[in-house]
């Protein structure tokens, strides 16, 4: 009875105990709204060029550049329409151009990265070690120095001014990184599902089309995504080996708005920058999810 009547017994705190938990709540309410402050204002900071660049699409190519700020005083719509046309071809016809290239070179990575990722994370072969070590070196070797070998290998086969140079290496698992991706996610895949498909039956064909493939989701959407935003966003490879104007991509397109001699379109230019961003945010919106799920699991045990 005695130890219940204690158990039952309120407990008092003293008046000094609560007047330490009060300061040190306080402390930490302050420290959080001043990190959330300073993560707001450095977010602002980071997308004002982007917030810039829209508003300054809705303003004429004189005002642009004498209004640094975001308030726009008259709507000014007409850079869109004129910089849909102001180029020797409708501005669509250069959005299909880097659609066709996005394509081939999704399914290019996806194709030859994930056959290249099982072959070095499940088969056995002569030097396997070597050849990885030298795949992991070609991620630090810079486009500028294959460069000229790869234009004159192109401009002997006459596919220069052609989609091939930007499509065919694609299909030669000639991204290195995307390959590595796999091949971490792969790792962390159980070997006992090999092992349980080969007593079917199974070879390494029918493994990887029945068994890794299914399982590969997040690492193959990641590379689909990467590849899409950086080819999309390639401005170099087209320069070099598109001198043809009907066959522009989306970025090289852009730079025809600009002109040395004469007065540059800004607003034109700046318009259907807002535009080929479109297809950018839509994909890294809806695709989201399966690049945070592909970068947080591969490589997992």
């Amino acid at each position: 009875m005695t130890e219940l009547q204690e158990s039952a017994a309120p407990r008092t705190t003293t008046p000094g105990a609560k007047q330490a938990a009060g300061p040190g709540r306080a402390s930490r309410t302050a420290r959080s709204w001043v990190k959330h402050l300073v993560l707001i204002a450095v977010s602002i900071l980071m997308i004002y060029p982007l917030l810039w660049l829209v508003v300054s699409s809705f303003r004429p190519t004189e005002v642009i550049f004498r209004t640094p700020g975001l308030w726009i005083n008259e709507l000014f719509t007409d850079n869109y329409t004129d910089g849909w046309t102001a180029l020797a071809r409708p501005f669509g016809h250069y959005i299909i151009n880097s659609g066709i290239v996005v394509v081939g070179a999704v399914v290019g990575n996806l194709f030859a990265c994930s056959l290249a990722a099982y072959a070095f994370a499940r088969c056995r072969f002569r030097f396997k070690t070597l050849w990885f070590s030298i795949m992991l070196v070609t991620v630090m070797v810079p486009i500028h120095v294959v460069l000229v070998p790869q234009y004159i290998l192109f401009n002997n086969l006459g596919w220069v001014n052609t989609f091939v140079p930007l499509i065919l290496p694609k299909f030669l698992a000639t991204d290195s990184f995307f390959i590595f991706l796999m091949v971490q996610f792969i790792r962390g895949i159980p070997r006992e599902l090999d092992e349980a498909a080969r007593i079917d039956g199974c070879g390494h064909g029918r493994i990887f089309l029945r068994v890794m493939l299914p399982l590969m989701g997040p690492a193959l959407a990641t590379t689909a995504i990467f590849t899409f935003i950086w080819t999309w966003s390639d401005f170099f490879t087209p320069l070099i080996y598109l001198t043809d104007p009907n066959a522009y991509t989306v970025p090289v397109a852009l730079r025809s708005f600009l002109d040395a001699t004469s007065g540059s379109n800004w607003g034109a230019m700046f318009a259907m920058s807002v535009v080929t961003l479109v297809p950018l945010f839509l994909v890294f919106l809806f695709g989201q999810r399966f690049l945070v799920k592909g970068i947080a699991t591969t490589g997992g045990k």
